[in-house]
């Protein structure tokens, strides 16, 4: 499990062959990005060209697949990189013909790398721009795209949907019996007792396991604490302990999502399209109520 990322991550169990799959499939093609792929240096960051959709007023961002730190470009489609989610976000918030945002989100999670941040990043900026921004699920936000979505003023999934995973997770390989049955036994020279901890020539030491542990631990509650807080911010009732509580579980299902919704973890139960229409309903009310 969970080979598939360096460090710590925030990924939902049954994501993590897609996850596999997708960095795959990168290091393959990422040399010929896909029709529609913008790097972000072509588009002159938040001052170039506009990169992403505008319907009735409401910047659409897609946010699927899995979640990196840095891609270096936008609209990759399978997968997502916080660097372009924050220049899409600056941009869009500094729009004129932007009243509102929509995060188009399906993804099982990512990188630990640049989320909490960029998070955060987001979150002042949508207070200091006063745009409504909705997250709208067209199925699942587990992990680190449901840290992503925390920060919106609302969280809509569908019935066949998912949210919630909040939690962190680490992985460590120990080939040793294997190569021992091979008759190899690689030497490992390191200056620093620490240097090569976590190595996969040898068993993983307490010590070391320990402290692995202590991190993940200390990234989830890390996480409960964002979203507890930008729940709050949104009206949910949500707390720390009761995201803690939920032990990292995905919410998935009719009758996960309705867990959910009452935990508020999420605020309705609707189709991408009822969610996108109630958006735009709000914004236009909005925009009509102030002149």
């Amino acid at each position: 499990m969970f080979p598939t990322l360096q460090g710590p991550a925030l990924i939902a169990p049954e994501w993590e062959a897609a996850a596999a799959d997708t960095l795959t499939r990168f290091r393959a093609t990422r040399a010929t990005p896909p029709a529609g792929a913008v790097a972000l240096v072509a588009s002159g960051a938040a001052g170039g060209q506009r990169l992403y959709a505008v319907a009735d007023g409401v910047a659409i961002i897609p946010v699927g697949g899995l979640l990196v730190a840095k891609l270096g470009y936008v609209g990759w489609g399978w997968i997502t990189g916080y660097d372009g989610l924050r220049v899409q976000l600056a941009q869009a918030f500094a729009d004129p013909e932007v009243k509102g945002i929509a995060l188009d989100i399906d993804s099982g999670g990512g990188d630990v790398a640049g989320c909490f941040d960029l998070v955060e990043w987001a979150m002042a900026a949508k207070v200091a721009s006063g745009k409504p921004v909705g997250a709208i699920l067209s199925e699942t936000a587990y992990s680190a795209a449901y840290a992503f979505a925390s920060w919106a003023d609302s969280i809509a999934v569908p019935r066949t949907g998912g949210v919630g995973s909040i939690g962190a997770v680490c992985v460590h390989w120990d080939f040793s019996g294997m190569l021992a049955q091979q008759g190899l036994k690689p030497s490992l020279i390191a200056s620093g007792q620490h240097k090569v901890d976590g190595n996969p020539f040898q068993p993983l030491p307490e010590d070391v396991r320990l402290r692995w542990t202590a991190t993940v631990d200390d990234l989830r509650r890390l996480f409960a604490e964002t979203v507890a807080r930008n729940r709050q911010a949104a009206g949910a009732a949500l707390t720390t302990e009761q995201a803690m509580g939920t032990e990292a579980q995905c919410f998935a299902g009719p009758a996960g999502v309705a867990e959910a919704v009452r935990l508020g973890l999420a605020d309705a139960i609707l189709s991408p399209d009822q969610a996108f229409a109630a958006l735009v309903g709000h914004v236009n009310t909005k925009k009509e109520a102030q002149g």
